[in-house]
């Protein structure tokens, strides 16, 4: 009796037990009586290049919102390269904020706080420097909201950087300009430090300054302001005072539309059409110049800005939609050549007609 007493008991431990296990198992019911079951996170698929969490969120409205973030948008290239995102925003039906700092790091860093609080879906940065952005972009990413950033450095893991390649970009335009030269003349160089472009294309023409030793560097100068241009043009009108012979000043390399437009103003009005003007990037207003009879600007190395800016907002949103994108985007720069230019009058749309490669990179 006593032995199936136990046996009775072992039976009815076993018994509970499985139970339950089965409830544990079992999801509970609801007030209809079917199986209530939790929300599971999407899948998240990693990469060795990013593996940073994204928050998925839609507004009431339907629509994602996002914040662009820029330095500056100043110049043509910057307005051609906001309209690229605009586009792409409106394509997408995106809701899309744009804040502009005017150069100001504080501002720039204020604006990137605020993306942050007003929890938008992503956010898109446009220049700025790495010390200024890095601080917030880590508690963007920490809150899953998706960073992708355009010619900025950000050491932070889950941020793609978008690039023009400004290696080659600047590799492209030094060697026309020492080839054009027969390696040998005096020349004049615009920089401005501080900017994760300018600083990539100042690598290359230190290398390049090497390669050619028959090149001579005489004066050097450059800022970035409010009208970088008109800057640029007075600083040159004084270099050419100081240097008032043909023949000593044979090229000026600008490694920006900025400095190529200011530079390229002071050399016609000055009557040095002697001199030629490299430069690196390209909007309407640069391109026309080029066109112009008897213009010192021979070549410059570009990519469309207007798809720079429409590719780095679909990134986020392909991001944003849960797939894979790459930790580095860089475009292939073209070179541009005033000899391949037609006379009549061109934009940056119709360059593709004349300039082989040049729309590879539109959306």
């Amino acid at each position: 009796m006593k032995r199936k007493l136990v046996g009775l008991f072992v039976f009815t431990c076993v018994l509970l037990l499985a139970l339950a296990g089965c409830v544990k198992e079992q999801p509970p019911l609801g007030s209809d009586g079917q199986p209530i079951v939790a929300a599971t996170s999407q899948p998240k698929t990693v990469t060795k290049t990013n593996t940073t969490p994204v928050k998925k969120t839609v507004k009431k409205n339907g629509k994602l919102k996002i914040a662009l973030i820029a330095e500056f948008t100043t110049g043509t290239h910057a307005a051609q390269y906001i309209n690229g995102v605009k586009q792409g925003a409106k394509k997408a039906g995106v809701d899309l904020s744009i804040s502009d700092a005017n150069n100001d790091q504080s501002k720039m860093a204020s604006y990137l706080d605020t993306a942050i609080n007003e929890h938008v879906d992503g956010i898109l940065i446009k220049h700025g420097r790495t010390e200024t952005l890095q601080p917030g972009v880590k508690r963007a990413i920490k809150a899953g909201i998706p960073v992708v950033a355009f010619d900025v450095e950000l050491n932070v893991p889950g941020v793609t950087t978008v690039d023009q390649d400004d290696y080659m970009m600047a590799l492209m335009g030094l060697k026309q300009m020492a080839q054009d030269l027969n390696g040998e003349g005096n020349i004049v160089y615009i920089f401005v430090g501080g900017f994760a472009p300018m600083e990539k294309r100042n690598q290359v023409y230190n290398l390049m300054m090497h390669r050619y030793p028959g090149l001579k560097e005489v004066a050097r100068f450059g800022n970035a302001t409010e009208n970088t241009s008109l800057d640029t043009q007075n600083k040159m009108e004084a270099i050419l005072k100081r240097y008032p012979n043909k023949g000593d000043i044979k090229a000026v390399w600008a490694p920006w539309d900025e400095f190529a437009k200011g530079a390229t103003r002071a050399i016609k009005e000055a009557g040095r059409d002697e001199i030629k003007v490299y430069g690196i990037d390209l909007s309407d207003e640069g391109l026309q110049m080029m066109q112009q009879a008897n213009s010192p600007w021979k070549a410059s190395a570009a990519a469309n800005p207007a798809a720079v800016g429409e590719k780095q907002l679909n990134l986020l949103i392909d991001k944003l939609s849960g797939k894979n994108i790459p930790r580095y985007y860089s475009f292939d720069p073209v070179l541009v050549t005033q000899d391949q230019l037609p006379n009549e009058t061109i934009n940056m749309d119709q360059l593709g007609q004349y300039v082989k490669d040049w729309n590879k990179n539109d959306q």
